[in-house]
């Protein structure tokens, strides 16, 4: 039976694609933050964070919960469980290609003795 592939979804890798918008999510990996932490720390005006901050909730990335006034952001970890597994599908691969050429060279070797 054959290995069944993990899917990345496209649009996760797009919206992390957008500096800014990696910005927010590396900020957001020390915790949660408030939209006027993030604009201020990463120099953006409020209605950018929030234009970012709304891409990244609409393609499941961030949620948010909101406490009086304020928005409150946070990384929801499954797209990222979801990338891990992807990117190891292909280190997978690799693996076994470099264990591939790893037996060639030595059978070159051992001809060449």
């Amino acid at each position: 039976m054959p290995r069944q592939n993990p899917v990345m979804d496209m649009t996760t890798l797009s919206a992390l694609a957008e500096p800014n918008r990696m910005s927010i999510v590396e900020l957001l990996r020390d915790g949660p933050l408030t939209v006027g932490e993030i604009a201020d720390r990463l120099g953006l005006r409020q209605p950018q964070a929030s234009k970012h901050l709304k891409v990244l909730s609409d393609n499941g990335i961030v949620e948010v919960k909101a406490e009086a006034n304020r928005r409150i952001y946070k990384l929801r970890p499954k797209p990222f469980l979801t990338l891990v597994s992807w990117v190891d599908s292909f280190r997978n691969v690799m693996e076994g290609r470099f264990d591939n050429l790893e037996e060639y060279l030595r059978e070159l070797q051992n001809k060449e003795k």
